[in-house]
Parts: C-alpha cells; structure tokens; sequence
C-alpha cells in the first residue's frame, strides 16, 4: 500500500464513520418523534433500508429542526430526572434532620450530648 492509498482509507473510514452516526441519529429520532404514526415511522425504516443515503438526506431536510428540538427536550428531561434523583438520594433537609433528632430527644431515646453532636452535623 502507498501513502496515498492509507491516507483515502482513512478518509472513506472516516465518511463511513460519519454517516452512520447520523443514521443512527435518525434511526432513534424516527422512534422518538411522538407525533409520528407507527406507520409513518415503518415507512421511514423501510425506506432507509432501501435508500439509506438519499432517505437520510431527505429526513434530515424534512425533520432537522425538529431533531434538535426533540434532543434537547430529551436532555432537558434527562437532566431533570437526574437532579430528582440527586435530591432523594441526598437525603433530607437539615431543617428535618434537626427536627427528626429533637424527636428523639424528647422521646428520650438520645441524650443531649447526643442531640446537640446530631444538631452539628447536620448544619455543618
């Protein structure tokens, strides 16, 4: 092989490249578009199986805008469920914490010293 030839390899390995990760774009944004029917949506497969380039060229005209907005709508909610789940996993407020070990001391089941160390760490 020639310098040359290893230099178009790489090119052609990269376009290929490239065009897959747009078809798997579209792929996942045909079944993520809410609006569309489920035959709509086989259409869309069927005739990216028959014409993969010119269909995923004629997609991304038709629907470009719309990817978009259905990626961020995605990642907006996927940041919003991840920060739901940060905060039950975080526990309670100190506020709660403070509160759920006054009860305790009341009951009598910890004792002052024990109150006050609770009350520490959870404003620390």
């Amino acid at each position: 092989m020639t310098f040359w030839q290893i230099i178009w390899f790489i090119f052609v390995a990269y376009l290929f490249f490239a065009y897959l990760m747009v078809l798997f774009m579209v792929i996942a944004d045909i079944f993520r578009n809410r609006d569309s029917s489920g035959l709509a949506k086989a259409c869309w497969i069927v005739l990216l199986i028959l014409f993969p380039i010119i269909i995923v060229i004629v997609y991304l005209i038709l629907h470009g805008a719309g990817m978009a907005e259905r990626s961020n709508a995605r990642s907006k909610e996927a940041q919003a469920q991840q920060e739901s789940y940060i905060k039950e996993v975080a526990g309670k407020s100190p506020a709660d914490q403070v509160a759920q070990a006054k009860s305790l001391l009341d009951s009598g089941a910890i004792s002052q010293a024990e109150y006050e160390s609770l009350k520490a760490k959870a404003l620390s």
